[in-house]
C-alpha cells in the first residue's frame, strides 16, 4: 500500500512539472487563433467601412453638388431680377427695341460671366445678344409655363445651367433667361470643390449609357468603369426645357477610396503581431505562477515518496478567500454604482422625482392597458414667469419653488406619477380613470394645489401655474401623441392668461397646425419680402398738426389676403423671427420718414425680443446713417415687459440710444404694475396711454382721473403724453381738455400705406381740416 502511494506521488510530480508548459501552449494557441480571426474580421470590417463610407462621401458630394448648382442657379436669378426690374430694360421690352434689348443682354452676360442671356416672350419668341447661341425658346415657354423657372435646359445643343426671372409690365410680359454650359471644365471645377476625388458630368437621360440610365435616383452603386470598379450616383436635375430630363451623374474610384485604409490595414497587422509577442511573454509568466504552488506540492510529494517526511504550508486557499472576498466587494460596489445611475436616468436630480422618460415608459405601459371605462389622464403644468422668479428672487428660490411644486402634487395625488420635465415644466399621469370620474373637478383640485400663497424659503409669495390636460384614449391612443394633446392644450391655457387650465380639443391641433403654416410661410415671406409697413399719423393737439407717424407691420399674403398682426406677431414672438422683422421695420421707416417734409418723426415698436438679443444699437445706427435721418426724428416704442429679465442690461442699451439722440416711448402707460419704478429708473420721451381709458372716457368714472392724473405726472416730468385709440370727436375734446399733447386714432385716420403719406398730410394739413374731418 506504501509503495502503491509513492508511485501514485511520484506520477503526480511528472505530471505538475509539465502543466506549466502545456497551459503555456494552449494560451499561446489560442491568442494566436484570437489575434487571426480578429486580423481577417477588422480587415473586412476596414474594407466594409471604407466602402460604405466612400458612398456616404459621395452622396454627400452629391448633395453639395446639387446645392452649388442651386447656388449658381440663384446667383443667376438674382442677377437677372435687377435688370428684370429696370425701369429702362422693361422700357426697351415693352416698345419693342431690340437694338437697347441686345446690348443690355450682351453686359449682363459679360458683368455675370454667363455664357448666354436671353429674353424669351410669352409666343416662345427668342431676344438674344449679338452672336447669341441657339435657344429652344417654344420648349423653354412651356417649362415656364408648367411652374418651372430654374433648371438644365440646351444651349446651341449643350447642357447649361438656366435660371428665369419674369419680366412684369405690370403683368407678366416675357422671361429674362441666363444660361451657364455644364462641359466638362465646369464639372471639374465643381468636383474641386468637393473633399474627395470624384467625377462628374451632366447628361440627358436618354444619352445615358443603360446601366447608369436603369439605377435609382439618388441611390449609390458599385458599377464597372473605364479605371475599374466605381461607386456611381445618379441625381436628377430640375429642366427649364420640355422633353429633356438632365441627370447629374457623380463616380468615385474604389480603389482610391480603398487606398487611405491599405496603411490601416498593415497597421493592424504590425499591431496584432507585436499583441501575440507580447501576450505569448505573458501567457508564459502567468502559465508558471499556476503551476509554481503546484510545483512546491510536487517537491513536497516527491520528498515524501522518497520516504523523507515533509510538511508544505499552502497559501492557496487564503488568497483564494482574500480574492472572493475582494470580488464580492467589487460585485456589491458595481451593483450600488448601476442602481444609483439606473436612478439617475430616470429621476430628476432636483426634485428628486421622475422625469421625462421615465415618466413616458410608465405612460407607454398605461395606454396598453387603458380602455373605454379605464382611461388615462395626462396633465401638462408650467409655472408662470418662472424666468422672471429666478431673475428677481434668485435661483435657489426658483429651486425651492419647483420642490415645493413637485411634493404638493405628489402628496396631493399619491397613486398619480409626477414627473419634472425640465425647466419648470411637470407632467402629472393618473391611471384607471373610470367613466363616472369628474375630470373637471379633478382639474380644480390640480389648479387649487398649484395656484395659492404659499410660504418658499420664509418668503411668501403667489404660486401661479398653467397646465392642459389630455385624456386617453378619447384624446389619443398612443404616448406620444397623448402627451402632444396635453401640450397643446397647455399652450391654450398660456394664451388665455396665467393660473389657467384647458382640456385638450381636436381644435387645438388643428389651430397647432394653421401656426405652423403661418410660420412656413412667414419664413418665405422675410425672405420673397412680402412685408409692408404701414403708417398711422400722430396728431399735437397742442400744435394742431400731424408731428409724426407710427410704423404698423401689414402682411399682404399672397393667397390669404392681409393677415393680422394679431395672428403673426406672436408667433414671430415665439419663433425668433421677430428680430429680424424688427430690424427690417427700423431700416424701412428711416427710409419712408428720410423722404417725409418737415421734422416728422418715424415711431417703431421694438420687441422685447429685439432687446434681448444683440444688434439693436448697430441696426439703429446703421439705419440713420444709411438714411441720413436725424436722429431724433427717430422714436423707438417699448412696453414694460422688457424690463422682465435682464433689468440693468436692458436701461443700458436704452440709454446708450437715448445717447444717439433717439428718442424713447413708453408703450401702453398704466397698464403694468410698476410704471413709476421705470419712470424714475429711466427719462422717457413720451408716455402712450393706452386706449383702454380712451374707450372708458366715454363712460364716465375714474377713467378721466387716471388720465388727468398720467397727464398731470408727465406734465411735471417733462415727458410728452400720446393717447392711443382716439375714434370720436368726443375722445379728442375730452382728452384736449385733460391736457393731453398728443392722440392717435381711426378718429384721425387708419393707417394707410408709405405712397399714401403725402396725401394724408396734405388733407390734415392745419387745425381747421382736422374740425373739417370731425364735423
Amino acid at each position: 500500500m506504501i509503495r502503491q502511494t509513492r508511485l501514485r506521488l511520484r506520477h503526480l510530480a511528472r505530471n505538475t512539472r509539465s502543466l506549466g508548459a502545456r497551459v503555456a501552449r494552449v494560451y499561446i494557441g489560442l491568442l494566436i487563433a484570437v489575434m487571426t480571426v480578429t486580423i481577417i474580421v477588422a480587415s473586412s470590417g476596414i474594407s466594409l467601412f471604407a466602402h460604405r463610407a466612400a458612398e456616404r462621401d459621395l452622396a454627400a458630394n452629391a448633395r453639395v453638388f446639387e446645392q452649388i448648382i442651386a447656388s449658381r442657379q440663384q446667383q443667376m436669378a438674382d442677377a437677372g431680377a435687377v435688370v428684370a426690374l429696370d425701369f429702362g430694360f422693361r422700357e426697351a421690352f415693352a416698345t419693342g427695341d431690340r437694338a437697347t434689348l441686345s446690348s443690355a443682354l450682351a453686359s449682363l452676360r459679360e458683368r455675370t460671366g454667363t455664357r448666354e442671356a436671353a429674353v424669351i416672350s410669352l409666343d416662345g419668341e427668342v431676344i438674344a445678344s449679338a452672336g447669341a447661341r441657339k435657344i429652344n425658346g417654344t420648349a423653354i415657354l412651356s417649362a415656364l409655363d408648367a411652374g418651372e423657372n430654374r433648371g438644365v435646359a440646351m444651349l446651341d445643343g449643350d447642357l447649361a445651367l438656366a435660371a428665369a426671372v419674369p419680366i412684369e409690365l405690370p403683368d407678366l410680359a416675357g422671361w429674362l433667361v441666363l444660361f451657364n454650359t455644364l462641359g466638362p471644365a465646369d464639372l471639374a471645377e465643381l468636383a474641386h470643390l468637393s473633399a474627395v476625388e470624384v467625377s462628374g458630368k451632366v447628361l440627358d437621360r436618354s444619352r445615358m449609357p443603360s446601366a447608369l440610365a436603369a439605377m435609382p435616383l439618388a441611390s449609390v452603386e458599385t458599377v464597372s468603369g473605364a479605371s475599374g470598379q466605381e461607386l456611381a450616383q445618379v441625381s436628377a436635375l430640375k429642366s427649364l426645357e420640355s422633353g429633356l430630363e438632365p441627370r447629374l451623374i457623380l463616380t468615385h474610384s474604389l480603389a482610391t477610396a480603398m487606398q487611405g485604409f491599405r496603411q490601416l490595414q498593415l497597421v493592424l497587422a504590425l499591431i496584432a503581431l507585436a499583441g501575440a509577442a507580447i501576450g505569448a511573454w505573458l501567457s508564459i509568466r502567468m502559465a508558471r505562477g499556476i503551476a509554481r504552488p503546484l510545483h512546491l506540492l510536487a517537491k513536497a510529494a516527491r520528498k515524501y515518496g522518497a520516504g523523507d517526511v515533509a510538511k508544505v504550508q499552502v497559501e492557496g486557499d487564503s488568497e483564494v478567500r482574500s480574492l472572493a472576498r475582494s470580488f464580492n466587494a467589487m460585485v456589491d460596489a458595481v451593483e450600488e454604482r448601476e442602481r444609483q445611475i439606473t436612478h439617475a436616468s430616470l429621476h430628476d436630480s432636483l426634485t428628486g422625482m421622475p422625469n421625462r422618460r421615465f415618466f413616458l415608459e410608465k405612460l407607454d405601459r398605461a395606454m396598453v392597458r387603458q380602455s373605454a371605462d379605464h382611461r388615462t389622464l395626462v396633465a401638462f403644468i408650467d409655472i408662470d414667469d418662472f424666468k422672471a422668479i429666478n431673475d428677481t428672487m434668485g435661483h435657489p428660490l426658483g429651486d425651492s419653488l419647483l420642490r415645493n411644486v413637485a411634493n404638493t402634487l405628489q402628496a396631493r395625488f399619491p397613486d398619480a406619477m409626477v414627473a419634472r420635465f425640465g425647466g419648470d415644466e411637470f407632467g402629472l399621469l393618473m391611471t384607471g380613470i373610470d367613466t363616472a370620474a369628474d375630470c373637471a373637478n379633478l382639474a380644480r383640485t390640480i389648479d387649487t394645489v398649484l395656484n395659492r400663497e404659499v410660504v418658499i424659503d420664509g418668503q411668501t409669495m403667489l404660486q401661479s401655474a398653467s397646465f392642459g390636460i389630455a385624456i386617453g384614449p378619447q384624446d389619443a391612443n398612443d404616448a406620444d401623441a397623448l402627451l402632444k394633446c396635453a401640450d397643446l392644450a397647455l399652450f391654450r391655457a398660456k394664451s388665455d392668461g396665467k393660473a389657467t387650465c384647458h382640456f385638450f380639443e381636436s381644435t387645438l391641433d388643428e389651430e397647432a397646425s394653421r401656426r405652423r403654416r403661418l410660420e412656413i410661410d412667414m419664413r418665405r415671406a422675410i425672405r420673397e419680402g412680402q412685408f409692408e409697413l404701414y403708417f398711422q399719423p400722430l396728431y399735437s393737439l397742442v400744435e394742431d398738426r400731424v408731428k409724426g407717424f407710427e410704423a404698423l407691420m401689414r402682411w399682404p399674403h399672397p393667397d390669404h389676403g392681409m393677415i393680422s398682426p394679431v395672428d403673426f406677431i406672436p408667433i414671430a414672438e415665439e419663433s425668433g423671427m421677430i428680430v429680424q422683422l424688427g430690424e427690417w421695420a427700423i431700416r424701412e421707416a428711416c427710409a419712408h420718414a428720410a423722404s417725409w417734409p418737415g421734422e416728422l418723426s418715424v415711431a417703431v415698436n421694438i420687441s422685447p425680443r429685439q432687446l434681448q438679443a444683440d444688434g439693436l444699437n448697430t441696426c439703429v445706427v446703421q439705419s440713420l446713417a444709411t438714411t441720413g435721418l436725424p436722429a431724433d426724428r427717430l422714436e423707438l416704442e417699448i412696453t414694460e415687459s422688457v424690463f422682465i429679465g435682464d433689468v440693468e442690461r436692458t436701461l443700458q442699451l436704452l440709454h446708450a440710444l437715448k445717447s444717439l439722440g433717439v428718442r424713447v416711448a413708453l408703450d401702453d402707460f398704466g397698464t403694468g404694475y410698476s410704471s413709476l419704478a421705470y419712470l424714475r429708473s429711466f427719462p422717457f420721451n413720451k408716455l402712450k396711454i393706452d386706449q383702454s381709458f380712451v374707450r372708458a372716457l366715454a363712460e364716465g368714472g375714474s377713467a378721466h382721473a387716471i388720465v388727468r392724473a398720467i397727464t398731470t405726472l408727465a406734465d411735471a416730468l417733462g415727458i410728452e403724453t400720446l393717447a392711443e385709440g382716439v375714434e370720436t370727436s368726443a375722445d379728442l375734446e375730452s382728452l384736449r381738455g385733460i391736457g393731453c399733447n398728443m392722440i392717435q386714432g381711426y378718429f384721425i385716420s387708419r393707417p394707410v400705406n408709405s405712397r399714401d403719406v403725402p396725401a394724408l398730410l396734405h388733407s390734415l394739413a392745419g387745425a381747421a381740416d382736422l374740425h373739417a374731418h370731425a364735423a
